[in-house]
């Protein structure tokens, strides 16, 4: 992908695109298919006279504006925030002007006035925005060239992105709420760039004209890569490994694209999609796309689907339940009702401990205290599972309509029931199968299945409304049982059916040298303690060299301060003492579970513990592996494995810890060109 400065051609009218009033758009047919021609003669007729040829005269591809929703409905966005922001602080000014004691009577001309120089003002900015989003519009355009992308923006800075479509890894797209009413959405175009890499964003274009795009850039990549393919020669051996070894050789670029669809709908077509009965969410999710929007246009064929599946109403809901944002709800809601109930005791007893410190030890032990502290942990405890249950539905939502499918060489993932993501990636482009099990998950025999890819590193376009689509891997599976994950992979990614089995684990002295690590080194209980120790320390000193007297504490303050610092410490010992039992089985688990294996083809890394992650990878993907140690390390004779691939946006390192020394040395033997075949 490469990006210059430049005026962008004007020769040519703007064509108009696929959302515009046209009732029946004309796109060029999708390329690679072949064009009609004119049949030859019955036997013994001649052939008619045809006109010499003429030289055909150069033709500029025509351009492709964007939907003229970018004007209208990037101006109404802005002026409802900043009606908004008006609203909000001339309410507050109002409410503050009431409470000073003003009336309304006396200054109503001049808050008409002032009301009336707010409105035009609001219209003055939004006319200039919309009079911007216009010069935005007739300057923003695209170009599907012959052998790249072109994307034409800016009004004074001319801006031209080219991007071949050999490097085109994913074409993404995102509506949100207010695009989807309308039919449009965001186009997302990632290229394996790495860290460095940019997204290119197509803004408000509509549906069809989306599903067009996506589809016309795949099919321009595979043609590509399939005349490369049979220029260097190796088309055979592509077509052998796709089609079946009995097939002929393509001798045509359409042709090749036609063995490799067929071939990996051979590949893929023999596991049947599973017949799952849905969810309830999914009516509404096909209701919308049925609906489209407004300028949504037809439906465009983008190839044939040979594996599919959703979710149930229970693994939507318990998908829901068991993520990380309603796990930390959770926590964060305990975490507060506990400071509350404790922050409740001390007012308690300090009102109580204005007489004397016996009213206070008898009001802490009366019927009352104890009926209102559990009144407030009842109203706590309720509080965290309304909150929990909204985050549950909120996430149900997020993920309706739930469907990921192969389509031919490519993998599709579409979700969202308000606001509709839709990730697709080419099979080559897959650099990596995560299986990821959190603590609740793995109780519960469920995991997350994703794929690791390449994700561009921050949009061409800084605007909230052009934000890049990238996400840290596609999400082929939020709540899956661990038995499915075989058949899913078999169905979705049948090229990662050959992993390796026999697993190697880590060395055996990697146990105590874990429980030393995650319990001492890294245990949060291991320097909790410590913490809650100096602070008995502190207080005893306190207590033993009177600067409670120096202070000028009477005998309630001290009494309450001696109170609350035992109330603290008591705690910080419990949650000490449980953090160290979770880490020590935490260190005991991983050294159990760990593991990494490798056959001719694939490389398998399994991190343990209360929360497990599986990552498997190709190694062709790897893009650097090493081993390293400390002197500790050395002594014990083990190492640490790195292998970093090229998944998300600069890289990804998985690393294992204390594999025995002999394994890590053949594991750099297998890493080396044809080492271990």
């Amino acid at each position: 992908m490469a990006v210059d400065q430049q005026q962008a051609p004007q020769d040519r009218a703007p064509q108009p695109s696929r959302g515009d009033s046209q009732p029946q758009p004309d796109y060029p047919a999708p390329y690679g298919q072949p064009q009609p021609y004119a049949p030859a003669p019955y036997p013994g007729q001649p052939y008619p006279q045809q006109p010499l040829p003429q030289q055909p005269m150069p033709q500029e591809p025509p351009r492709h504006h964007v939907h003229h929703s970018y004007i209208w409905l990037g101006s109404i966005q802005a002026g409802a925030a900043m009606f908004f922001v008006v609203l909000v602080s001339g309410f507050s000014g109002f409410v503050g002007a009431l409470a000073d004691g003003e009336t309304i009577g006396d200054d109503l001309p001049l808050l008409m006035l002032v009301i009336g120089a707010i409105v035009l003002g609001l219209v003055l900015i939004i006319g200039l925005v919309a009079l911007f989003q216009w010069l935005s519009y007739k300057h923003l355009y695209y170009i599907i060239g012959p052998e790249e992308f072109n994307l034409y923006s800016g009004i004074f800075n001319k801006k031209r992105v080219h991007v071949p479509y050999q490097r085109v890894q994913s074409v993404d797209q995102r509506a949100t709420l207010l695009q989807r009413l309308f039919g449009v959405c965001t186009v997302s175009i990632d290229t394996a760039g790495g860290a460095a890499n940019k997204a290119v964003v197509v803004p408000y274009v509509t549906k069809a004209q989306a599903e067009w795009l996506r589809a016309e850039l795949y099919n321009r990549k595979n043609a590509l890569a399939a005349q490369a393919a049979v220029a260097s020669g190796v088309a055979g051996a592509t077509a052998t490994g796709m089609a079946g070894a009995g097939d002929p050789i393509p001798q045509s670029v359409e042709a090749g694209i036609a063995a490799m669809a067929q071939g990996a709908a051979t590949f893929a077509g023999n596991v049947p999609s599973p017949t799952a009965a849905g969810n309830v969410l999914d009516v509404g999710a096909e209701a919308w796309n049925q609906v489209g929007g407004v300028f949504a246009g037809p439906a465009q064929d983008t190839g044939r689907v040979t594996y599919e599946y959703g979710l149930t109403n229970k693994e939507l809901f318990f998908a829901g339940l068991s993520n990380t944002t309603s796990v930390g709800l959770i926590f964060a809601g305990l975490v507060v009702g506990v400071l509350q109930i404790v922050g409740f005791i001390f007012d308690v007893m300090g009102d109580a401990a204005d007489g004397a410190v016996e009213s206070a030890l008898v009001f802490a032990d009366s019927q009352a205290s104890a009926y209102l502290i559990g009144a407030v942990s009842a109203g706590v405890i309720v509080l965290v599972l309304v909150l929990w249950v909204l985050s549950a539905v909120g996430s149900c939502i997020g993920y309706g309509g739930f469907k990921a499918r192969r389509r031919n060489n490519r993998i599709e993932v579409e979700y969202g029931l308000l606001q509709h993501t839709f990730q697709g990636i080419d099979i080559d482009r897959v650099q990596s199968v995560v299986v990821k099990q959190s603590f609740i998950r793995r109780l519960l025999g469920y995991c997350e299945l994703s794929l690791g890819k390449i994700d561009a590193g921050v949009s061409e376009d800084s605007s909230s409304q052009k934000n890049t689509l990238a996400n840290q891997g596609i999400v082929i599976h939020p709540f899956v049982k661990m038995n499915r994950v075989p058949e899913i992979l078999a169905g979705l990614v049948p090229e990662f059916a050959d992993l390796p089995r026999e697993a190697k684990p880590v060395a055996k002295v990697a146990l105590r040298r874990a429980l030393i690590r995650r319990g001492i080194i890294q245990g949060g209980g291991f320097w909790l303690a410590v913490v809650a120790t100096l602070c008995l320390a502190g207080l005893t000193w306190m207590g033993a060299t009177g600067t409670a007297e120096l202070l000028e504490l009477d005998s309630d303050d001290l009494f309450l301060l001696s109170i609350g610092w035992n109330v603290v410490i008591v705690c910080g010992y419990g949650l000490a003492a449980i953090l160290l039992v979770v880490d020590l089985v935490g260190a005991v688990l991983w050294a159990r579970e760990s593991s990494f294996a490798y056959n001719h083809r694939f490389m398998q890394v399994s991190n343990g513990g209360l929360s497990r992650e599986t990552v498997s990878f190709p190694r062709q993907k790897i893009q650097f592996g090493c081993t390293k140690s400390n002197p500790l390390q050395r002594r014990a004779g083990t190492d640490t494995l790195l292998a970093t691939t090229a998944a998300g946006s600069g890289g990804t390192t998985t690393t294992l810890i204390d594999a025995s020394h002999a394994d890590a040395m053949a594991w750099l033997d297998w890493l080396k060109p044809g080492g271990n075949q």
